[in-house]
This record gives structure tokens, C-alpha cells and sequence, in this order.
């Protein structure tokens, strides 16, 4: 999910560097924007499929966070990697058509891999699974189905800092140019999150490629496959159609010292950050430690604590799973809708920080208010039958008060995170600008912020939910507080950007 800091040798620009370029037309911006939509379409199916997916399997919840793991490793190895050797690409391509090019293809693998986990699965000797039949330990699957989730999160991570990279290249350091590339990445980001979310909590998608259904492969996991697959699809649609419309002149000047890799790069220019960015790096680290939890439990939280499914073999956790999928759903459309306003609103609370610590507050507020709603859903809570000693047997689903309740609290979220996809970027961007620094490697030293409390979150919120009962609610609280953090420092820390910024940008033009 990279700001830019000025630096002395570590960030050093072009040694010729070559006149300004004119920023690129709108068209362009938007086109290569789109890919966004791609990207998210698959991120969305993970936020939504995955935690219950690998559940289904027989993976404990505690041990779920650790998988996602992969997200924050592959952002600290790859990102570097690809920002810095982006920055100095000499392809007749172009700097950053390459790596994006690289990244689809990888994602179209791993796709695959997910996809068929299953069948796979079975083929290495996983037993077959009876219809019906839920939650039996298959580890070839799971094995597998975790490998292409490895595999598909590096592929990002080498697409979308390019990708954005591109962007910033594009807007050739115009600063309203480049705040309205990463609102429009922000717009088709919401875009894909619509499409993402819609297919994970449709049920009967196996229909439109029956073959998806086999053996190995009921109709739950032949939903799963067929999201996967329609996602590489609309990736590599995209994808093709950008490296087709949209082409980087090569670059032809010398980008200083070549250094065997990227991560020495990076650590120099941590060296060098000024006070902008270590503070946008700051707010963006509390930022993230407050959205992990609820990317990485937001669907098994309406599973459980909405819709009372604390035995996963229930019917009802299976409707909560659907009904968050709905509930992202709502989130992306709001978060599309603020992404079309964020100038505006930027103006009238007096600039981007100001903007960015407001909503940091709505995000804390809203985190907080889960627990309530997972009170007022227990406390509200029905059930089908009682069996010997009056022990509950199946729980109803919550009146409509309740889960009107969550799917509203869903939707207000879409503010903040349309918020916390354009501005920290666009930001960084500018700073990296002013900086004369690199677009790739300033959006890598960025991604810092976004992976390492990933990590951390990914480490500790699963022990720490079982230390509290097994609930979804101890991480959404110290997401809460993280939140509010976050808030106080862009409002009181965080400097504003520079009058519009146009500084030469290292590389060739666009054609």
C-alpha cells in the first residue's frame, strides 16, 4: 500500500540531468490509473475470501494473521528492489512498462495457483472432500493456496511501485498534476474493490465457467476459483491495453553510481530523510497498524461477533462472511465517491494534513464502534433451537437494526480509506520532487511505513485476540487508539507541501 525524502548521495538525481518534461494528458494519467482497478479486484478478493477461505481449510484462526505475513515481507524485499532498479531501467521499453509487464505475468501464475489450489491439492494426495463437508485439514491445499498468495502479494509489490511511480513520472512534477493521478488511482483502486467484493460475496459465479467445478472442487471452492481467474483476466487486460496507448521514451542518461541492488539505496536514504518526510513516514506507520486489523478480520468479524458464528462449520458465520463481503462492497463505493471530492475537501478543512488527521479521527471512532455494534448483536442475538439443557444450538441472523448498524459503520470507513490511498502518496511524491529524488525508490522508503506495522500487526494480533477469548475485537481497539495517533500528528506535526512544486524529473518523456 513510499513517501520521498530529500537526500544527499543516497537519493542522488541524474548526474545530466535532462530538461523538464511537460506533464502528460489527462488521458494518459487516467488510462494508466485504470490498472489500479486490476490490482485492487484481486486485493479485494483476498480482504474478503481469504481469511475464511484458509479457515475452510482447517487453518486455526490464530495462525491466520501469520499468513499475512507475505504481504509486508514481499513489500520491505521487493518494493526496494523494483523502485530502485526502475529508477535506473535503460530498457528501449522504457523505466517502468517493464516491471509492470513482469508483475502481471507473475500475478497471472500465482492466480493460478490459488485458483486450482484445490485440484492440486488433491493431486499430491490431499483426500477428497465430501459435498457438504467443511473445514477438513487439507495441507497440500493449503500448502499450495498459501504459496500463490506469496507469490501473488510479491507480484503486486512489483506493480504497483512502478505503477505508481509511473504515475508521478507522468504529472513530470506539477503538483496538481500529481495530486490528480493518485485520486484517480484512488477512484479505480474503489473501482476494483466494487467488482473484488461484489464477486466474493456472490454465491453461484461457478456457473459462468462450469469447468471450475470438479472433483476436488465443490461449488464454495469453485466460486473462489472463478473469482481468481475472472481477477488475472481483468489484470491482464489492463495491463496490455496501458503498455499499448501509454509509451516511456528509454532512458538515456547516467543515474549515478550503479549499486548491486536496491535495499543499499534504500538504507542510505533512510539515512538522509529531513523532518517532512520522518513525519509523513510516522503518521503513515500509525495509520497502518489502525487499518491492518480490519483488512485482515473485517469478514470473520461479521461472521462471529455480527452474526454469532463462533463454530465456522455454521451456516450463519457463512452468511456474516457474505454479508462483509457486502459491507466491503459499500466501503469501495464511498471510498470512490470521497476520491472524486478529496481536493475539495482538502480545501475546506485547509489543506491535505488538516484532511488526513479529520479522518484519521472518523477512522478511530468507527474502529471503536465495533464493539458496541458486537454487544448489541449478542445482546440481540436469537436462536433456531435450544437442545438438551438449553444449550443454543444455531444462531439466527442479527434483526435488522444490527446489521444495518455494521454495513453502515462499512460504508463511513470508505472515507478514511480513500483518504489513506491518495494522500500519503501524493505527498511523498511531491516531497521526493522537491528532493530531486527518484519516484520509484521514494515510494519504495514509503512502503516502509505501510509494511513494517503490517508485520507487526500480522505477528501479534492473533495471540493477542486469543489471549482475550478468541474475538476480533482486542486488535480493533488498539487499531482505534492507533488511529487517533495518527490523527494528532498529521494535525499537529505533519508539514503542508510546497507551493506547486516543479522540479526536472530523472528520465525520459512520454509519447
Amino acid at each position: 500500500m513510499e513517501p520521498v525524502s530529500a537526500s544527499t548521495s543516497a537519493t542522488k538525481p541524474a548526474e545530466e540531468a535532462p530538461p523538464t518534461t511537460q506533464p502528460a494528458p489527462l488521458r494518459k494519467i487516467m488510462v494508466v490509473a485504470t490498472i489500479a482497478a486490476g490490482i485492487q479486484f484481486g486485493w479485494a478478493l483476498q480482504l474478503t475470501l481469504l481469511t475464511p477461505y484458509v479457515q475452510m481449510l482447517g487453518t486455526p484462526h490464530m495462525w491466520v494473521s501469520f499468513i499475512w505475513l507475505c504481504g509486508p515481507i514481499s513489500g520491505i524485499l521487493v518494493q526496494p528492489f523494483v523502485g530502485y532498479h526502475s529508477d535506473r531501467c535503460t530498457s528501449r521499453f522504457g523505466r517502468r512498462r517493464p516491471f509492470i509487464a513482469a508483475g502481471t505475468l507473475a500475478v497471472a501464475f500465482a492466480g493460478f495457483l490459488i485458483a486450482f489450489s484445490a485440484d492440486i491439492g488433491h493431486l499430491l494426495g490431499d483426500d477428497l472432500v465430501a459435498t457438504g463437508e467443511k473445514h477438513k485439514i487439507r495441507p497440500r491445499t493449503i500448502g499450495v493456496f498459501i504459496l500463490g498468495f506469496w507469490i501473488i502479494d510479491f507480484a503486486n509489490n512489483m506493480l504497483q511501485g512502478p505503477c505508481r511511480a509511473l504515475l508521478a513520472d507522468l504529472a513530470a512534477g506539477k503538483q496538481s498534476k500529481t495530486k490528480t493521478a493518485y485520486a484517480l488511482y484512488t477512484l479505480f483502486m474503489a473501482i476494483g474493490n466494487v467488482l473484488g467484493s461484489a464477486a466474493g460475496s456472490s454465491e453461484g459465479l461457478y456457473k459462468i465457467l462450469p469447468f471450475t467445478t470438479t472433483k476436488a472442487c465443490h461449488n464454495e471452492c469453485a466460486d473462489v476459483k472463478t473469482c481468481f481467474m475472472i481477477s488475472v483476466l481483468l489484470l491482464v487486460v489492463l495491463v496490455t491495453v496501458n503498455l499499448i496507448y501509454v509509451k516511456e521514451k528509454p532512458l538515456t542518461v547516467s543515474i549515478g553510481k550503479r549499486e548491486k541492488g536496491g535495499m543499499r539505496e534504500l538504507l542510505g536514504a533512510l539515512r538522509e530523510l529531513k523532518r517532512p518526510m520522518r513525519i509523513l513516514l510516522l503518521v503513515t506507520c500509525f495509520n497502518w497498524i489502525a487499518w491492518f486489523p480490519f483488512f485482515e478480520y473485517n469478514t470473520d468479524w461479521m461472521g462471529v461477533e455480527v452474526y454469532g458464528g463462533r463454530d465456522k462449520d455454521m451456516n450463519v458465520y457463512d452468511l456474516g462472511i457474505h454479508e462483509g463481503a457486502t459491507g466491503m462492497m459499500l466501503n469501495s463505493i464511498v471510498s470512490g465517491g470521497a476520491s472524486l471530492g478529496i481536493g475539495v475537501l482538502a480545501r475546506g478543512l485547509g489543506g491535505e494534513k488538516k484532511l488526513w488527521g479529520v479522518v484519521n479521527f472518523l477512522l478511530a471512532v468507527c474502529l471503536a464502534m465495533t464493539v458496541p455494534i458486537s454487544k448489541m448483536a449478542k445482546h440481540l442475538r436469537r436462536y433456531a433451537a435450544v437442545g438438551a439443557g438449553g444449550r443454543a444450538l444455531e444462531p439466527l441472523p442479527p434483526p435488522r437494526v444490527v446489521k444495518a448498524a455494521a454495513l453502515t459503520l462499512y460504508a463511513v470507513l470508505g472515507i478514511p480509506l480513500a483518504i489513506t490511498y491518495c494522500i500519503p502518496f501524493a505527498l511523498a511524491s511531491i516531497f521526493s520532487t522537491d528532493a530531486g529524488a527518484g519516484q520509484g525508490l521514494s515510494l519504495a522508503v514509503l512502503n516502509l511505513a505501510v509494511v513494517i506495522p503490517q508485520m507487526l500487526m500480522s505477528a501479534v494480533s492473533g495471540p493477542w485476540d486469543k489471549l482475550f477469548g478468541g474475538s476480533n475485537l482486542p486488535s480493533f481497539v488498539v487499531g482505534s487508539v492507533a488511529a487517533a495517533i495518527s490523527g494528532i500528528l498529521s494535525i499537529t506535526l505533519l508539514p503542508s507541501p510546497p507551493r506547486d512544486v516543479k522540479a526536472a524529473i530523472t528520465g525520459g518523456g512520454f509519447h
